[in-house]
């Protein structure tokens, strides 16, 4: 499937950097065209792979590329002020080669929370490719403000968005990991499944999938909208040394190829999705096998797609398989979309309407507080005029 990338805000712009970086180690081929967008020129410049001619600053009149300091109803301003530039570069996409745009942003800032809505918007209001946000929430100790942005930014974005995956830190912070390396270890993490899912259609020279899993595979499973969390888990290949001569490694043993195939699919499903949900809550489903072709088995493809179908409770579950000839290892990746029973969107909801109130609470205050602060009871103080 071939992409868009816009990567908005600092944590979009990372994560569109980390999926590229992906695809140059794998020699894949499936982001067509990438655009970084953000309020902030320090972050623009701190990235990596994407082009400067594919980097936005917008909100200069406002912020003077200082960034929207975790305000998203500025970053939502300086968006709409700003959509000619943002065109701009989006005009200068292929687009008669993309399958669809991919947004990308962190939904707990200013920038990203606040912008990716609006240029999602933009994109589904010029093209008529499908829209898909990433969304980013931030971990539930960064502070009630940002719980809020995500909330409030996280319900406009899934209305703007044909899909809207989600990634959620507080599922895969480990505890005493820096924050810089937490972060960029995250990025690795959406870089890599977002890549797998990808580049699983992609394959132009042998071995070919037996079961190809391109683009309207995944856009199908998308349809319908809502939210969508994807599994990924793997399993190391005990692989012997090829030899001097290059003799050709022995076939395994079916009964271990499709258990461990079928093992690692409900590893994938159960137990590392990248927003944790019910699944019996899933609306469509899709599983990619991926592995060297004598580990990749029909029979093990089609066993792990009827365990989906029986543990989601839905018959549109899709399946294939992704042939990587010199890999070490068998990988799962299982999409699950439509999920509508999600407990950590419940509790960012209702910490971010405790948070909203509180605020409201306190500006109502203020006034009457600062009033008390400056007030000379006995006007012995002469003002200055």
């Amino acid at each position: 499937m071939k992409i868009a990338l816009l990567g908005v805000g600092q944590a979009g712009g990372k994560v569109a950097d980390a999926i590229l970086d992906y695809e140059a180690a794998s020699r894949a081929d499936f982001v067509t065209d990438t655009v970084a967008i953000n309020s902030a020129r320090a972050d623009l410049l701190g990235l990596e792979r994407i082009p400067v001619d594919r980097r936005v600053l917008i909100g200069q009149s406002r912020v003077k590329g200082h960034g929207c300091g975790a305000d998203n109803e500025l970053g939502v301003t300086v968006a709409e002020e700003d959509l000619d530039e943002v065109r701009g570069a989006i005009d200068d996409l292929p687009v008669h080669e993309v399958d669809a745009f991919l947004v990308v942003a962190g939904l707990g800032g200013g920038t990203g929370s606040g912008a990716a809505p609006v240029i999602a918007r933009e994109l589904s209001r010029l093209y008529t490719e499908p829209v898909y946000g990433l969304g980013i929430l931030p971990g539930s100790d960064e502070g009630g403000i940002y719980t809020l942005n995500a909330a409030r930014s996280f319900q406009t974005f899934v209305r703007e968005v044909d899909n809207l995956l989600v990634f959620d830190n507080d599922a895969w912070r480990r505890s005493g990991e820096s924050l810089r390396g937490g972060y960029a270890s995250i990025n690795e993490e959406i870089a890599r499944r977002l890549g797998v899912l990808l580049s699983a259609g992609e394959v132009s020279e042998p071995p070919f999938p037996e079961s190809v899993v391109d683009a309207s595979e995944i856009i199908n499973t998308l349809a319908g909208g809502g939210v969508t969390t994807i599994g990924y888990a793997n399993s190391q290949l005990d692989r012997p040394s090829r030899g001097l001569f290059g003799r050709r490694e022995p076939d395994p043993n079916e009964t271990d190829v499709v258990n461990r195939i079928t093992t690692t699919v409900r590893r994938a499903t159960l137990g590392n999705l990248t927003l944790p949900a019910n699944v019996e809550s899933t609306e469509r489903a899709l599983v990619v096998v991926s592995g060297p072709p004598q580990y990749l088995s029909r029979k093990g493809i089609e066993g792990s797609r009827r365990w989906l179908e029986e543990e989601t409770g839905t018959m549109e579950v899709r399946g294939g398989d992704y042939p990587i000839p010199k890999s070490d290892y068998v990988a799962g990746l299982v999409v699950l979309s439509g999920v509508t029973d999600v407990p950590r969107i419940k509790e960012l909801q209702q910490i971010g309407a405790e948070t909203q109130r509180n605020l409201k609470a306190r500006a109502e205050q203020r006034p009457e507080a600062l009033r008390d602060l400056v007030w000379d009871g006995d006007g012995e103080i002469d003002p200055l005029f």
